[in-house]
């Protein structure tokens, strides 16, 4: 089975339909609420164990989206967001890696289908225009008409164009890449697989990076003093 080929309903939950790529998404949210319940249980003035390697995340993800953006208060407000979907967008990435994972009934890696790609863009593009009316009112909609009127269908393309780029990028690099490995599987096992997997723990993480700081530096054009 090709990741991202799974058609069928895995399971129902009375009237609704639950398909394996839902399963795998309540998996990937479970692993990470999990940790972060334990990480946080028990806080310690010196931290240590789960809570330390917990606090190390957090502070390197706020630590980066600062030097994104040039407030930081910006970035205090949307770290939270941001480091969610860096953790989300790497884990799903990285399920795709576990060992005979394309067998596994109820599995499929989220980020290989373009329905979690294009939420997660969506949630992208919301954010970045509330954070805009946030910090500047109304005046953020002057942005739309800059340098001058004329400007606005191209404006608003290119508001069209950032979530849509955000999509095809990360499912097509991810999709594609799961669809590579299951082909060369019968033409090669174990050799050329076992080095793209290798290439693909890189990928999977400058996927999630690329992502992450997308956002960011949307997040940011959209609070800048200029608009």
């Amino acid at each position: 089975m090709i990741f991202g080929m799974w058609d069928s309903i895995f399971f129902r939950l009375g009237p609704i339909p639950v398909d394996h790529l839902v399963v795998t998404q309540w998996a990937v949210v479970a692993l990470l609420g999990s940790i972060a319940f334990f990480a946080t249980r028990n806080m310690q003035m010196v931290p240590r164990g789960l809570q330390n390697g917990f606090e190390l995340i957090i502070t390197f993800t706020y630590d980066f989206f600062t030097q994104v953006m040039d407030e930081e208060h910006i970035a205090k407000k949307w770290a939270p967001l941001l480091s969610t979907f860096f953790l989300f967008i790497i884990c799903s990435n990285y399920s795709g890696l576990i060992p005979g994972a394309a067998e596994i009934g109820g599995f499929q890696p989220p980020t290989s289908n373009w329905n979690v790609t294009m939420t997660l863009a969506v949630i992208t593009l919301l954010s970045v225009h509330y954070a805009g009316f946030s910090e500047h009112g109304a005046h953020y909609l002057g942005h739309f008409i800059s340098p001058n009127p004329a400007f606005l269908p191209l404006n608003l393309l290119e508001e069209i164009a950032h979530p849509l780029s955000l999509t095809v990028r990360l499912f097509g690099n991810i999709f594609g890449e799961e669809m590579i490995i299951a082909y060369l599987l019968f033409m090669a096992p174990f050799l050329v697989p076992t080095a793209l997997m290798g290439l693909s723990v890189m990928l999977g993480a400058i996927q999630a990076v690329v992502f992450t700081l997308l956002s960011a530096s949307y997040i940011a054009a959209a609070t800048s003093a200029g608009h």
